[in-house]
């Protein structure tokens, strides 16, 4: 079985997870946006043994803590091949917005592939490509466990912004409803920001999702 550990990290808020496999508890974390020391405090906490750095995508809010993380403890990093332009323009826009410095970026030691699946002790995650709010963003279905995680792809009530560079609102549109809204509506969502949702929640009552909706 699988255990789920979150926490809310940096100044965007972003919902960074521990995978852990109750079993082996081998893990995987998803999106380590900020405070690397609480993540890596929740790793030692948790007992687990962190085998990879899945991120759903690389804008600066889900990546500042990824290089103490692998520092830490040795765990590659993941992403979808289409991210590496994102994930190389990351200083510069901690710089703008944040007033900060940051970087190099953390090396991609391998890149995740739509339709492949990650395997964590006997739990499956699918990878689904979901772009729009930015070119490789991924989703990971737990087709098992009746939950996914959309990043910044599908939130509570909304949908991910398409106002930065790689972003566009239609392809986003329709990438949510072939590769989200096809699984059953009583699939948990676990977004990259605010509270979790359902499938069916966000079928019904999403205003960028119901029918005659822009």
């Amino acid at each position: 079985m699988m255990q789920i550990h979150h926490l809310v990290v940096g100044q965007f808020q972003v919902n960074c997870f521990l995978l852990v496999d109750e079993a082996t508890h081998e893990a995987l974390l998803i999106d380590p946006g900020d405070n690397s020391p609480a993540i890596l405090d929740l790793i030692r906490r948790t007992g687990a043994h962190l085998r990879g750095i899945i991120n759903t995508h690389a804008h600066l809010d889900h990546v500042m803590a990824i290089p103490e993380i692998k520092a830490a403890t040795g765990a590659p990093f993941y992403l979808h091949k289409d991210e590496a332009p994102v994930l190389a323009a990351a200083p510069e826009m901690i710089a703008a917005w944040l007033g900060q410095q940051w970087g190099p970026p953390p090396d991609i030691d391998a890149t995740l592939t739509p339709g492949d699946e990650l395997h964590l002790g006997e739990s499956v995650l699918e990878i689904r490509h979901v772009p729009g709010h930015s070119p490789g963003s991924l989703a990971f279905v737990d087709h098992q466990g009746h939950q996914v995680w959309t990043g910044d792809a599908l939130f509570a009530g909304s949908i991910g912004r398409t106002d930065l560079p790689g972003g566009n609102t239609q392809q986003l549109l329709q990438a949510i409803r072939s590769q989200l809204l096809t699984l059953p509506d009583d699939t948990k969502v676990y977004p990259g920001h605010g509270p979790f949702t359902s499938i069916g929640r966000e079928r019904r009552s999403n205003p960028f999702l119901i029918v005659g909706s822009p």
